[in-house]
């Protein structure tokens, strides 16, 4: 079987699931709609923008004003077939011009966030606007500025209509994001999760690893991930499983169906999930257990102090970073304790397990020894 056959993109289309798009990519859309009627008097319907994997899908407008120095544009969030809190919501971004040299500034408007404790990837009193989505929209404003002469300093208010009261229904308030909602995503992609079909998908892709003489195959939490991976260890497509949150499906199918080399890779909070013995690692069914990321740190030599501040840390990766400073070895602490588990579901399969933890970057924060 070819590459083709197998990976993440191939079990997508087993699933026979539609998928749909990000806030981020939403707000991006109307961002950039947005930014072209300030400089030309004209809103480009529909608007059409470029996803970090080099997609480039194409967005109706639901909503368009041309203001004095001002324009907003709002784009109604699809998410396909995955069971989204946001979807059908209208996502508005309002673009303003600024003095030459001023940047891109960005502003929560109604039903969109803000961010009030440490620990997660924004500065404490930014909105709620994660790292892709901002460098997406950047991306975006920097072509329209040069395709129609503008400086590229502008102002955009992202708002969600009831965002305040959609953000109920997320873990938002927990992580001390106040008002609304966060604009997210990776990709631009929603990816849809029914659970027995992406369970159904997994155990094709560790068939289709197998039929290929794969001897060492990937299970991946997502995107940011499976680059990982790849850039690790080389792995070819079809050696990439989409896990998602279902690591539990992944080790009792390899159980039944080995391969002599598992690596598990995913971000640092949710493989702490694993590691406290969670299965599934959606947000929604589990979370991340602090007692046992203090009782980790006091077995990698935190003082007491240390371990107490771990154990009231607002998120998992504030968590890590207090440790890092500390110079406590809690990634690898976590993905040992991970592959522990993981070797307890496997029951003596002839399987070796590997495990890498990494931050929203990619960026490797922990692993355990070869």
């Amino acid at each position: 079987m070819s590459e083709a056959s197998g990976g993440r993109e191939a079990q997508l289309k087993h699933t026979g699931l539609r998928s749909g798009w990000t806030t981020g990519a939403c707000a991006t859309a109307a961002t950039t709609a947005a930014y072209t009627a300030l400089l030309t008097g004209d809103f480009p319907d529909p608007v059409t923008i470029t996803l970090p994997r080099g997609q480039t899908p194409a967005f109706a407008l639901a909503l368009e004003a041309l203001g004095d120095g001002s324009a907003t544009v709002g784009v109604v969030k699809d998410a396909g077939d995955d069971p989204d809190v946001t979807h059908g919501a209208l996502v508005r971004a309002t673009v303003r011009a600024l003095p030459a040299g001023a940047g891109v500034v960005f502003r929560a408007g109604p039903g969109v966030g803000t961010v009030t404790l440490p620990g997660l990837p924004l500065d404490v009193g930014e909105p709620a606007v994660n790292p892709v989505p901002r460098r997406m929209m950047r991306e975006h404003i920097a072509l329209v500025a040069e395709r129609h002469g503008g400086t590229g300093d502008v102002e955009i208010t992202l708002s969600v209509d009831h965002g305040e009261e959609l953000a109920r229904s997320t873990w938002n308030g927990r992580l001390g994001i106040l008002g609304g909602l966060s604009i997210l995503g990776t990709t631009g992609i929603v990816v849809p999760y029914s659970c027995s079909a992406w369970i159904d998908s997994i155990r094709r892709g560790v068939d289709v690893a197998r039929a290929a003489g794969r001897t060492h195959v990937a299970g991946c939490t997502g995107s940011t991930s499976e680059k990982t991976v790849v850039a690790e260890y080389g792995l070819p497509g079809d050696a990439l499983l989409d896990m998602g949150d279902f690591a539990g499906a992944v080790l009792k199918y390899v159980r039944r169906h080995p391969v002599p080399r598992l690596t598990l890779c995913g971000g640092f909070a949710k493989l702490s999930k694993l590691a406290a013995g969670h299965l599934d690692l959606h947000s929604g069914r589990s979370q991340v257990d602090k007692g046992l990321l203090a009782d980790l740190a006091r077995r990698g030599g935190a003082s007491p102090e240390l371990a107490e501040a771990v154990a009231t840390a607002n998120t998992g990766l504030a968590a890590l970073q207090l440790c890092t400073a500390a110079g406590v070895p809690l990634g690898d602490l976590v993905a040992a304790e991970a592959r522990d588990q993981a070797l307890a579901v496997l029951r003596g399969a002839p399987v070796t397990v590997d495990v890498l933890c990494i931050d929203r970057a990619g960026t490797i924060v922990g692993r355990t020894p070869d």
